[in-house]
């Protein structure tokens, strides 16, 4: 099993990584705001910066879909889960 550190002290396993998103990009879509709101809405956001958020990683978690916000850039977290798997 491999981890993925996503900022301050939260670490996830990469199989449960549906997707990585740049939170500037992707919330100009009222479908992905939506979605957003509605993880927020049933508390299934973890917000796991203490900075600007600057990316979203959308994980599925024991039949749950769970939103963490992080301060790391998707091309960070990205360069970081390919580093873990090589």
């Amino acid at each position: 099993m491999m981890y993925l550190h996503l900022g301050q002290d939260t670490v996830i396993t990469t199989d449960s990584i549906i997707g990585i998103f740049d939170i500037d990009e992707c919330t100009l879509s009222k479908k992905t705001r939506d979605f957003l709101t509605n993880a927020e809405k049933q508390k299934r956001v973890i917000n796991v910066s203490y900075e600007l958020p600057k990316s979203f990683v959308v994980c599925k978690k024991n039949n749950d879909t769970i939103v963490y916000i992080s301060q790391l850039s998707t091309k960070t977290l990205i360069k970081r889960s390919l580093s873990i798997n090589i």
